[in-house]
C-alpha cells in the first residue's frame, strides 16, 4: 500500500492488483478461497463487456452502464442469480431480497407502506441515541487503551440503529455480539462463490449450505424471532415491524406468517446493518490513515454545528463529509457484485447469452473503470464536487444498486454515516494498528480479509 501523504489525494487504499484471467484463476485455486476479488482479471477493469475465462454455465462480466441499467431494470428477463439466491435463502427465506417477478412486486407491494418508517425526522432521534451510546464505549476503551475491531464495533452500531428504528428498543450487547459473529460465521462459510461450481457445474444444480452457515441463519433468525415476540407485547409503537404486521396481499387480504414476517424483518435488518458496517469499517480505516482528511472534517462540523450536538439539519450541510463517504463506496462498495442470470437466451452488446449465463454486474470493477472514472483506483473525495460532475459517466455510481430493486434505505444510510463519521471523528483519534495487513474480500459486502484491529485516542 502506498503510504498517505498529508494534504495529498494521491493516495492508493488497499485493493488486489489485477492480474491476467489465468494467473488470477490460479491463483484462487490455490489458495482456496472464495474471494472473487482476486479473481477479476485486468481486463475486468478496461473492457465494458466481457467474458470471465470459459466455464461450463458461462459468465459474463458487464460493466457497460447502460447495459447495466436494462439489466437491473428487466428482473423477468434477468432475475437475480440462483448462486445468490441459495446463498441468503437460510437466512432471509423467500423474501423479496431475492425472489423475482411477480412474488416479487407482491411483496414489495405489501411492504411499501413500511418503506414511510424510515422517514429521517422519525429515525434520526434513534440514530443519535445509539451514537451516544457508542460515544460512551468508545470514551472508556480510549480512557483504558484498550484495541478493539473496527468490523465488530461497527457491526454493533449499526445493529443498535437500525435495531431501534425496525422494533423501537435498543440492540441487548450480547445479542449484538451473538448476531454480528453469526454474520462473519455466515459470510466467511457460505457457498456463494465456490470455484468447482462456477467452472462445471450447470446452472441452477442444487446446493446445500455448510451445516455451519445453517446453523449461524437459524441463530439470526431465532434473534429476529424473539424480538418480534417482544415486539407484540407493545402495539402502541409506531415503527418498521408495526408497518410489515399491519401489511396485507391487496388480492386475499391475508397478512405475513410468522415465518414471513422474519424473512422480510431480516432483508430490513440485513441491509440496514451489515452493508452499512461494511461501509463504515472501510471509512474509518481510511480516517486513520488520513489525517489531512480527518482535519476537513473535523474543520467542517465544527463550521456548521459549532461545539454542539451534531442535529439532522447540520448532516445536510456537511458537503465534505458526504463527499468522502461517497468516495468510500466507490472505493469499497457494500454489495460488491449485483449477480444475475439469463432466464431466456437473448443477447447483450451484440453477444449470444444462452439462458443460464450468469451475468456479473460488480459495483467493484464498475468503479474502478479506467474508461468510466478518472484516476479510478485512487482516494478523492473531491470528484464528488459539482465544478467536476462532468467527470463521472451517468449509471457509472451503484453503491445502493439500479433499477426497480434499488436500495430504499440510500437516504436513510446516507444521513446515518454522515452522524458518526462527523461525532466520531469530531471526538476520536482512529490508529489502525498493522495498516499494511489489511485488504478488502468479497464476501457478502465488501469486508477487510481480516479484522482490522484499532486503538482510538479522546481529543
Amino acid at each position: 500500500m502506498i503510504p498517505p501523504t498529508p494534504g495529498s489525494s494521491f493516495w492508493r487504499p488497499p485493493a488486489p492488483t489485477p492480474r491476467p484471467p489465468v494467473p488470477s484463476l490460479l491463483r484462487l485455486m490455490w489458495r482456496r478461497e472464495k474471494d472473487l476479488l482476486s479473481l477479476l482479471p485486468d481486463l475486468a477493469y478496461r473492457e465494458m463487456v466481457t467474458p470471465l475465462g470459459y466455464t461450463r454455465r458461462g459468465i459474463l462480466l458487464v460493466n457497460d452502464p447502460v447495459w447495466v441499467s436494462r439489466i437491473l431494470t428487466d428482473h423477468d428477463t434477468f432475475p437475480k442469480n440462483d448462486l445468490f439466491v441459495e446463498a441468503l435463502e437460510d437466512l432471509v427465506g423467500n423474501s423479496m431480497f431475492v425472489t423475482s417477478g411477480d412474488t416479487w412486486r407482491r411483496q414489495r407491494k405489501m411492504v411499501d407502506p413500511a418503506f414511510s418508517h424510515m422517514r429521517i425526522n422519525r429515525a434520526f432521534e434513534f440514530m443519535a441515541a445509539a451514537v451516544d451510546d457508542y460515544e460512551q464505549r468508545l470514551t472508556s476503551q480510549a480512557r483504558n487503551g484498550e484495541t478493539f475491531s473496527l468490523d465488530a464495533a461497527m457491526s454493533h452500531l449499526t445493529a443498535d440503529v437500525i435495531t431501534r428504528t425496525i422494533f423501537s428498543v435498543p440492540l441487548e450487547g450480547q445479542t449484538s455480539h451473538d448476531v454480528f459473529e453469526d454474520f462473519m460465521r455466515f459470510e466467511r462459510q457460505v457457498g456463494s462463490i465456490d470455484i468447482k461450481r462456477l467452472l462445471w457445474d450447470k446452472p441452477w444444480s442444487p446446493v446445500t449450505q455448510p451445516e455451519a452457515v445453517r446453523q449461524a441463519c437459524a441463530r439470526i433468525r431465532m434473534h429476529l424471532g424473539a424480538m418480534l415476540d417482544a415486539r407484540l407485547q407493545h402495539p402502541e409503537y409506531d415503527d418498521i415491524a408495526g408497518a410489515i404486521l399491519e401489511a396485507r396481499d391487496s388480492d386475499t387480504g391475508a397478512p405475513f406468517t410468522r415465518d414471513e414476517l422474519i424473512d422480510q424483518l431480516g432483508v430490513f435488518f440485513l441491509a440496514g446493518h451489515e452493508t452499512t458496517a461494511s461501509s463504515l469499517t472501510w471509512a474509518f480505516f481510511i480516517l486513520s490513515q488520513r489525517p489531512d482528511v480527518v482535519e476537513r472534517i473535523r474543520d467542517e462540523v465544527r463550521a456548521v454545528a459549532g461545539d454542539g450536538p451534531v442535529l439532522l439539519e447540520h448532516t445536510k450541510r456537511l458537503p465534505y463529509v458526504r463527499n468522502f463517504f461517497r468516495e468510500v463506496l466507490r472505493l469499497y462498495p457494500p454489495i460488491t457484485f449485483l449477480p444475475r442470470v439469463a432466464g431466456k437466451d437473448t443477447e447483450i452488446a451484440g453477444r449470444r447469452v444462452p439462458r443460464g449465463t450468469m451475468l456479473m454486474i460488480a459495483p467493484w470493477s464498475i468503479h474502478r473503470h479506467v474508461k468510466l472514472w478518472k484516476d479510478p483506483a485512487l482516494f478523492d473525495p473531491d470528484r464528488f464536487l459539482p465544478e467536476r460532475e462532468a467527470e463521472q459517466v451517468p449509471g457509472s455510481y451503484l453503491p445502493f444498486g439500479a433499477g426497480p430493486r434499488i436500495c430504499v434505505g440510500a437516504a436513510f444510510a446516507t444521513i446515518e454515516t454522515a452522524l458518526i463519521i462527523a461525532r466520531l471523528a469530531r471526538h476520536f483519534d482512529f490508529e489502525t494498528l498493522q495498516p499494511e495487513t489489511v485488504r478488502p474480500y468479497a464476501r457478502l459486502t465488501t469486508r477487510p480479509a481480516v479484522e482490522i484491529m484499532m486503538r482510538v485516542r479522546a481529543r
